[in-house]
C-alpha cells in the first residue's frame, strides 16, 4: 500500500485516477477547494481536505504526490486568473516541498497550452511554444510553464524525482456536464441534448486532437510507477486531428439532435492547430491511444444522457 496525496483530485481527471489508486489499496489524500465542481465525488475512503492547495498544509509524508489542482478551460481560468496562477506557482512550490521532505515521487499534469500557438504540428515535447506571456490566456499557459521549470529546478537542485506530462484535450464520462466551464465536448453534447444551439467561437477551422479518458489513465499510471523515469516530459494525447466544426458535426449527430450550428467571436489567443507527437510517449511507456473519437464520443454521451434523465 502507499500514501499518494493528489491536488485537484475532486475533478474529471482526479477522480478516474483517484478511483484507480483507490482499487490497489492506496491510501489516498485529495485536496481540492471545490472551486470547479458541484459535489465531492468520493465515499469514505478517500481522506478528503477542502482547502486551496497554495494553503495546504501537513506533516505527513506520502510516497507519490501528484498536483493537478488548476482551473482548466478558458471561460473559467480567465475570470479567475489571480487563483489560477496561485494554484500553478504557488501551489506547485508547495507540492513540491511536501513531496521533497517525503523523498516521493512527483507527477505534475501540465498542459498542451504551453505549447501556445504552435507552428510545429504535431507538436514533440522539445517544442518550446509560443505563447502571449500577458494575454488573456497567459494566466493558465504561463502557469503551467512555471510549474514546469519550479518542478524541473527541484530535480536538478534537489534530485527529486518529478515526472511531467502533459494532456491534450482528454473528455469521458464525468467530465462536468452542464458545459458551465466551456470544454468544447461536453458544450456541444450538453448543446445538442437540451435542444439549443451548437456556439462555435470563430469559424470552425481550428482543429484539436482528443484523447478519451482511459487512454490518458493508461498513460499516467505507467508514468507514475515506471522506474527511471525521474526528469522525464511527456506528450499524454493523440495525433488525430479534427476541425472543431466536424467535431460538431459528429456529436449532433451521434445524439440524433437537430440542433443548429451557429458561429460567435474567435477567442483571444486561441491556437489555430494542436495534435500532440507522441514518438517519445510511444518509445518510453510502450503506450498509444486505443479508442476512437466515435467510440469515446459515444461513451461520454450516453453517460451524458443517463445524468440528463
Amino acid at each position: 500500500m502507499k500514501k499518494v496525496l493528489v491536488s485537484g483530485g475532486n475533478g474529471f481527471l482526479g477522480f478516474h485516477l483517484v478511483s484507480w489508486l483507490q482499487s490497489k489499496g492506496n491510501e489516498v489524500t485529495v485536496v481540492d477547494d471545490l472551486s470547479t465542481s458541484k459535489e465531492v465525488a468520493f465515499n469514505d475512503g478517500v481522506n478528503f481536505v477542502k482547502e486551496r492547495i497554495e494553503n495546504f498544509e501537513t506533516s505527513e509524508k506520502f510516497d507519490y504526490v501528484i498536483h493537478l489542482a488548476s482551473r482548466p478551460s478558458p471561460e473559467d481560468y480567465s475570470k479567475n486568473p489571480v487563483n489560477t496562477l496561485l494554484s500553478n506557482s504557488i501551489g506547485t512550490i508547495r507540492m513540491l516541498d511536501i513531496a521533497l521532505f517525503s523523498n516521493a515521487t512527483f507527477l505534475y499534469t501540465s498542459s498542451s497550452e504551453v505549447y501556445g500557438n504552435a507552428d510545429l504540428i504535431p507538436t514533440p515535447e522539445s517544442y518550446y511554444g509560443y505563447v502571449n506571456p500577458n494575454g488573456i490566456r497567459s494566466c493558465y499557459d504561463e502557469g503551467k510553464r512555471f510549474s514546469e521549470a519550479i518542478a524541473m529546478a527541484y530535480f536538478r537542485q534537489h534530485t527529486l524525482d518529478v515526472r511531467i506530462q502533459r494532456p491534450f484535450n482528454v473528455y469521458g464520462p464525468r467530465i462536468r456536464e452542464d458545459g458551465l466551464y466551456g470544454r468544447v465536448i461536453p458544450r456541444f453534447i450538453n448543446q445538442c441534448l437540451s435542444g439549443n444551439d451548437i456556439t462555435i467561437h470563430g469559424d470552425g477551422s481550428q482543429t484539436r486532437s482528443f484523447l478519451y479518458v482511459d487512454d490518458w489513465l493508461a498513460a499516467t499510471k505507467t508514468l507514475l510507477e515506471k522506474p527511471g523515469l525521474s526528469g522525464q516530459v511527456l506528450n499524454i494525447g493523440s495525433d488525430r486531428e479534427v476541425t472543431i466544426k466536424d467535431l460538431a458535426e459528429r456529436i449532433r449527430s451521434a445524439t440524433g439532435s437537430k440542433s443548429r450550428i451557429s458561429f460567435t467571436d474567435r477567442r483571444i489567443d486561441d491556437p489555430e492547430r494542436r495534435s500532440a507527437d507522441l514518438k517519445n510517449v510511444r518509445r518510453i511507456l510502450a503506450w498509444e491511444p486505443k479508442t476512437s473519437l466515435e467510440e469515446g464520443l459515444s461513451k461520454t454521451i450516453n453517460w451524458f444522457r443517463e445524468r440528463m434523465e
